[in-house]
């Protein structure tokens, strides 16, 4: 039974809180959305391109991480019947409840309908696949992905875990050297350099391949640093300042290269330096984690339990505030304050007041049973959901 690692949870808790922030960024950047305010921002494309590089590769890493601690007390059977219940009850109850809504109101928007929710449920809501039909899974396409990862490599996983062997030490020998932890960017860069120019990030899991590949050895990586014991939170703790430096300048150079006409020399020497710079900052955020964040607390515990639900809750919230601020005519501070205390707060709302409550929604929020507090270190599974 492993110790629980609470920076791994707090790291979870907080990129999903950033995610409401990204969400409603999009409101007001000019990029595709669902809903779009009248008034765009192109200034908020700097900030949001920063997080953009490294908040999903992160959350695959800790979903892989996750697993690691999941195999300490269960076996591939029982973890491939606990991600089944975890993510696909969850995905088609989205799919079912949480998603449509979303889509009317971008369909009212933009005049592809006209009539009332119930019209809608009633006609055209299950019929064709998004973007030309209606069934999507929309924010919640992390679930299926993760789902697919952890089916397939289930049997590996734990054979890794029972007898951890060439590979496990190979990984060590890396985080033991100041620099061997930039070996791993080998495939990620592949993936960039050569995938990612022919299969552009679709989210619709089947032929999706760059997102695939990219994601699933996320996955797998974070599955492997945690393997290593030790030697990944020292390594990243140890390095934390000279990484946050590089991830600094590394930026810097991607943000650089965004500026110089598109050629093939542009092209594979960005693909670099963004692996480069999702990388660090993944090492950026386990070292300070790792340094300031592995303690327990009450809000934590309520966080990391809260946190699922509010990543369904979430973007469905957003989109009707933001619907209905739609040629109000208000500001950008109005607005943004609105759609984040609108989110947080509803999410909050129904979290506490109904699905809390109320027991036989659990499963559909990917709630598990409350389990007594144990002392001041517990055991469990950090970083596990979704």
């Amino acid at each position: 039974m492993k110790t629980r690692r609470y920076d791994l949870d707090w790291l979870r808790v907080g990129v999903f809180a950033l995610l409401i922030f990204y969400h409603v960024g999009m409101f007001f950047v000019p990029w595709g959305w669902h809903l779009k305010n009248e008034v765009l921002y192109p200034e908020l494309r700097w900030p949001m391109s920063f997080v953009n590089q490294w908040r999903l590769p992160i959350l695959f890493v800790i979903s892989g991480m996750g697993t690691y601690y999941a195999y300490a007390f269960r076996s591939p059977g029982q973890y491939t019947r606990e991600r089944l219940r975890r993510l696909l009850i969850p995905l088609l109850f989205g799919m079912l409840v949480i998603v449509p809504p979303q889509v009317y109101l971008e369909r009212l928007a933009r005049g592809q309908f006209t009539g009332s929710y119930w019209a809608y449920l009633t006609g055209p809501a299950f019929s064709g696949i998004y973007p030309e039909g209606n069934i999507s899974w929309h924010h919640l396409w992390f679930l299926p992905y993760l789902l697919v990862f952890s089916l397939l490599l289930a049997v590996p996983f734990r054979q890794i875990k029972d007898h951890p062997g060439a590979l496990v030490q190979w990984v060590r020998k890396r985080l033991q050297q100041p620099w061997g932890w930039l070996t791993f960017l080998l495939p990620l860069y592949l993936w960039e350099a050569f995938l990612e120019p022919f299969f552009n990030v679709t989210h619709a899991l089947i032929g999706d391949w760059f997102a695939l590949a990219n994601f699933g050895t996320l996955f797998f990586y974070g599955f492997l640093l945690v393997a290593a014991g030790t030697d990944f939170w020292e390594h990243a703790k140890r390095h934390r300042r000279r990484n946050l430096l590089l991830g600094v300048l590394s930026y810097a150079a991607l943000a650089l290269l965004w500026q110089i006409p598109d050629t093939t020399l542009r092209h594979f020497t960005e693909a670099g330096v963004k692996v480069f710079n999702l990388w660090t900052w993944i090492f950026v955020l386990f070292g300070y984690a790792a340094a300031y964040l592995n303690r327990p607390s009450s809000a934590l515990r309520y966080s990391n339990r809260a946190v699922y639900p509010f990543y369904i809750l979430h973007q469905t919230l957003t989109l009707i505030l933001a619907y209905f601020l739609l040629g109000t005519g208000w500001g950008f501070w109005p607005k943004c304050l609105i759609l984040l205390g609108g989110t947080f707060g509803g999410s909050w709302l129904l979290y506490q007041y109904v699905i809390l409550p109320i027991r036989p929604l659990h499963p559909f929020f990917g709630l598990k049973p409350q389990k007594p507090r144990g002392g001041a270190r517990e055991k469990g599974t950090p970083g596990q959901e979704p």
